[in-house]
């Protein structure tokens, strides 16, 4: 177990002087961070910061509230999601994907929640699938009430969880850099009543076949759910 170091010792070991600091608290940055990235996020996933704007540094922090510093920072994260791009002489743009880059990024996708599917049917723990059933019976909620935005964050967490279950570090690591860029465009794929019916559909399946730990089942209903969204969001695109 790792041995939390007092005053003294942190002091005995640096050679400088004890200081009595008391408890202190973790400085907010970090917190502030999250909730900057979350809501111009949310700006460009619903839309309202469309494909190809530029972010208006000024306009858009006034309508956050924060300062350029945090703005800023957050825009980097984004950027590094895939979310956002740096273009010579405009700076930050919020990307434009086409549809051949959102087909190559569903194959990688698919193959990638394919092969998780499997491994999750496998080897996750009891737990771990009845935490995941949870997350759905939470998200038939908000479908019910009509949350376009929230259903569609819990949709994602979702896919998220079943990879993460899959035991396989690398393949999360992967899933979730790719999940990330293509954000906005999944989105799309709920934009009409039909459309988000169907992946509610797809969703129920995924469901009861991770229930039944049938990795062969849950593989092939994920496939589809990846190759549906593609014909969901292609007239968008």
């Amino acid at each position: 177990m790792e041995r939390r170091l007092t005053g003294e010792s942190r002091s005995a070991a640096t050679s400088e002087p004890s200081q009595d600091l008391g408890d202190v608290p973790p400085i907010a940055r970090r917190t502030l961070h999250d909730e900057v990235v979350d809501r111009l996020r949310d700006l460009i996933i619903e839309g309202r910061l469309a494909p190809g704007t530029r972010i208006n540094e000024v306009q858009v922090g006034a309508m956050l509230g924060v300062s350029r510093t945090p703005l800023r920072e957050a825009i980097k994260t984004l950027a590094r999601e895939g979310l956002v791009e740096n273009v010579p002489s405009r700076g930050a743009v919020v990307r434009r994907f086409s549809e051949h880059d959102v087909a190559q990024i569903l194959e990688v996708l698919k193959a990638l929640e394919q092969l998780a599917a499997r491994l999750a049917c496998a080897h996750a723990e009891d737990k771990t699938i009845a935490e995941i059933a949870e997350l759905h019976r939470r998200m038939m909620g908000l479908y019910q009430r009509r949350q376009r935005l929230e259903y569609f964050k819990l949709n994602q967490a979702i896919h998220t969880a079943i990879v993460k279950a899959s035991g396989n570090g690398a393949l999360a690591e992967m899933h979730g850099l790719l999940q990330a860029r293509i954000r906005r465009v999944r989105y799309l794929g709920h934009e009409t009543p039909t459309q988000w019916a169907e992946a509610v559909a797809e969703h129920e399946e995924m469901i009861a076949a991770l229930i039944k730990r049938d990795g062969e089942a849950l593989a092939e209903v994920m496939g589809r759910h990846l190759d549906a969204t593609l014909v969901r969001v292609r007239k968008a695109l």
